[in-house]
């Protein structure tokens, strides 16, 4: 038991930072125009970036050490395709969540494995935990100005949203010790499921370059090019 409150008590730290984000969000309207514009860039920036450092160091990784070949490539596609559908059905509403979204699938997936590698490597279940809580806050920032811009719903109200989101943390990281670390296959493609759907995320409304308004293939083009390297790279273990 003393393991699952230890991994809760991770998750839950981790998890506050995206409230925190959230909140800290309501003051960048202090800084003068163009210092604000810079600062929110680079914050948006820093947040793609952690994002992708999930995406790099721990869900690819540690998602192609427990699933192999194939299954592992089609986990990762079919994880963009999934956030592809969601994207679209959104933009049907004139609203865009992307960081929202991919908050979540930053965040509950690498609970899951958080609370699955505590009991074999607690050294490293404390990094991750740390590693979470330095995205989330930066992610929660991020979205509570994306859901500002593209929603009426107050301030108040989005805050507790973000609140809301804190018990999936320590739910996430007892499902992993108790369930997912006995099926290491299963968390395996949970992994690279949530990794594609980051990746798409970001090339399509994160990162600014790459997206044709209302097309939405040319970021699954960056998701294949993706899995052709991992493809790659699996070959070689």
């Amino acid at each position: 038991m003393g393991d699952i409150y230890y991994a809760m008590t991770l998750a839950a730290l981790a998890g506050a930072a995206i409230p925190f984000g959230a909140w800290l969000a309501r003051f960048d309207s202090l800084l003068p125009g163009q210092l604000r514009n810079e600062a929110n860039h680079w914050i948006m920036a820093f947040g793609a970036g952690a994002l992708l450092s999930a995406v790099a160091l721990v869900l690819v990784p540690e998602g192609i050490a427990r699933v192999h070949g194939l299954v592992a490539l089609l986990a990762l596609v079919l994880g963009a395709i999934a956030a592809l559908l969601t994207d679209i059905a959104m933009s049907h509403r004139e609203g865009s969540k992307a960081q929202f979204l991919a908050m979540l699938m930053d965040f509950i997936p690498e609970a899951v494995a958080m609370g699955a590698i505590l009991t074999a490597k607690p050294s490293l279940a404390l990094l991750l935990a740390v590693l979470i809580g330095a995205q989330n806050l930066p992610e929660g920032f991020n979205a509570d100005r994306e859901l500002e811009a593209s929603t009426s719903t107050p301030r108040g109200k989005r805050l507790l949203l973000f609140m809301a989101l804190v018990p999936a943390g320590p739910i996430a990281a007892v499902l992993g010790i108790t369930f997912f670390a006995g099926w290491p296959e299963l968390l395996g493609t949970l992994m690279l499921f949530s990794a594609g759907g980051i990746l798409y995320l970001m090339f399509q409304d994160i990162a600014p370059q790459v997206p044709v308004e209302r097309h939405w293939s040319p970021p699954l083009g960056a998701i294949l090019g993706f899995a052709f390297g991992l493809g790659g790279h699996i070959l070689t273990l």
